[in-house]
């Protein structure tokens, strides 16, 4: 009788967890720490469905994935200069906006965004720039990105591990574009890279977080987001945009031409526009949302943080960067392995 029930149990269970498999599953393959613990089981809650929710560290790496265009993915979160060239390449669905209402939600600067002027591919998501955080015990206070080539900063001082950003803020110290192709250009910036690498404690991104609560490290080129976290946490840090501008980045939702599965893709980005949504994501993160409505909900100190939100005048100061040539890329790929290994 025991083993009659047990048979019928197993069975049982078996067929419930058929029943479960039966519901349509949405593949979601996005950054690191970039939803709230409640966005993915209120999504499958709401609309009855399961998500693979996976996460990446680097647009190459996502990039790796998909470039086949048979990597099972739905729905993936490229930087917005990665949109362009995917689009290009064919890997991404025409957007649907009859079914986004929630559209509308978004920043002004964020609804005709220079790399996708009709939102035709992409949905922004959360947005950064890169700058500098730094100890408040450092005086003067550091504010350009010359100030880290100073020797006060020599062992206690870190850039990102990001060739982007990295020879871009080399470039820019020099008055040189962020984005500069021309070979003299970037050999210049690799030389100013070289006189800087006694200097420089490590290539880190969000690790040396811990080192700037701590005290280790006094400087840090770093990504506002993860220095915003770093902010919150330790009132003896600071953050600044430098005076010589720097680079705005803002990561994109976009769907996979491969996918199977768009009337839910569009579901899923529309119910992360809501403001609501938005909200919550943002302030579990602390990442500056692009979505106004979003905004509008958080509390006081996220939603006016200068690391965040920069003013009016600082924003002018920023740029968002294009999509590198191929040969440029590949030649900024050098320099970089070049500094790394000297």
């Amino acid at each position: 009788m025991k083993r009659r029930h047990f048979l019928f149990g197993s069975l049982a269970s078996a067929i419930a967890a058929c029943r479960r498999d039966r519901r349509p599953r949405l593949n979601v393959y996005n950054w690191s720490a970039y939803v709230a613990p409640d966005t993915i089981p209120n999504f499958e809650k709401e609309f009855g469905v399961r998500v693979r929710y996976v996460t990446y560290e680097s647009n190459e790496e996502m990039l790796a994935q998909v470039i086949t265009g048979n990597s099972g993915w739905d729905i993936v979160f490229p930087t917005h200069n990665r949109v362009p060239p995917m689009s290009a390449m064919g890997l991404l669905a025409p957007l649907d906006h009859a079914r986004m209402k929630n559209l509308g939600h978004l920043e002004p600067q964020f609804q005709s965004p220079s790399w996708d002027r009709g939102l035709e591919w992409c949905v922004p998501y959360m947005w950064f720039g890169t700058g500098i955080a730094f100890n408040r015990s450092v005086a003067p206070a550091p504010n350009t990105w010359a100030d880290l080539w100073s020797p006060r900063f020599k062992g206690r001082l870190t850039m990102l591990d990001d060739p982007e950003d990295v020879i871009g803020a080399s470039l820019m110290k020099l008055g040189l574009p962020f984005g500069s192709t021309d070979p003299a250009e970037l050999d210049r910036a690799r030389r100013e890279l070289f006189q800087q690498k006694p200097l420089v404690r490590a290539y880190l991104n969000a690790e040396v977080r811990d080192q700037l609560v701590s005290g280790d490290v006094l400087a840090a080129q770093l990504w506002s987001t993860t220095a915003a976290q770093a902010l919150d946490v330790a009132p003896s840090l600071d953050f600044a945009f430098p005076a010589e501008g720097y680079p705005l980045y803002c990561d994109c939702a976009v769907i996979l031409r491969e996918s199977r599965r768009r009337e839910l893709a569009h579901e899923f980005l529309d119910y992360l526009l809501r403001p609501p949504v938005s909200a919550a994501i943002a302030q579990s993160t602390l990442t500056a949302t692009a979505n106004a409505g979003g905004r509008a909900l958080l509390p006081d100190k996220l939603r006016n943080s200068a690391a965040l939100y920069p003013a009016p005048d600082v924003l002018r100061r920023g740029e968002w960067p294009g999509t590198l040539p191929p040969a440029a890329q590949r030649l900024r790929d050098r320099i970089w392995t070049e500094v790394k290994a000297a």
